[in-house]
């Protein structure tokens, strides 16, 4: 089809002369589908965005007025629809990119988790624990003293706190 052809059909198309619309769209759906896959990589959204190219020249067929030719119109069209297309899908890749970052940093690590449980549930054991085998639980775990330093300073015997640091052990092993 010439220049001079597609002029006039599109005359009849903004008369509102469906088969001339039919004819237009039969003539060049196929080259710009291929087109826009060229920039879009993808044949879903290429046939997607001609579509549309097409249903907006029908909605606007009155009031658009083509300086070219036809098919040039339309090929320009695809192109900067390609080409918007495009740049919206990087923004949204950005935008995706920073929710998920974002999220990433507000969630807390496993490890923040099971430290924080296994901390309270070792705290609750040794509470439960008698009197006299948590201070010499704590004075050796917590404040890294030796049996005979814990002995003297409780003025008891190192086999004493021997047995309580067994127990205590035995305590924690059975409630963890």
């Amino acid at each position: 089809m010439n220049r001079q052809e597609e002029a006039v059909l599109f005359e009849k198309i903004k008369k509102g002369d469906e088969k001339a619309f039919e004819r237009l769209f039969h003539n060049h759906y196929g080259h710009l589908c291929l087109f826009a896959e060229h920039f879009v990589r993808n044949h879903t959204e290429a046939e997607e965005i001609v579509q549309d190219i097409f249903v907006r020249l029908w909605e606007n067929r009155k009031r658009i007025i083509i300086a070219t030719s036809v098919k040039n119109y339309l090929f320009r069209s695809v192109k900067n629809r390609c080409l918007n297309f495009l740049q919206h899908k990087k923004i949204e890749t950005r935008y995706a990119e920073k929710l998920l970052s974002e999220a990433e940093q507000n969630i807390p690590d496993d490890t923040d988790f099971i430290e924080s449980g296994l901390l309270r549930k070792i705290e609750e054991s040794i509470s439960s624990m008698p009197e006299k085998r948590q201070e010499i639980f704590r004075l050796s775990r917590e404040e890294g003293l030796k049996y005979r330093e814990i002995a003297e300073k409780l003025d008891i015997s190192i086999k004493t706190v021997e047995t309580h640091m067994g127990l205590a052990i035995k305590t924690l092993r059975n409630k963890l």
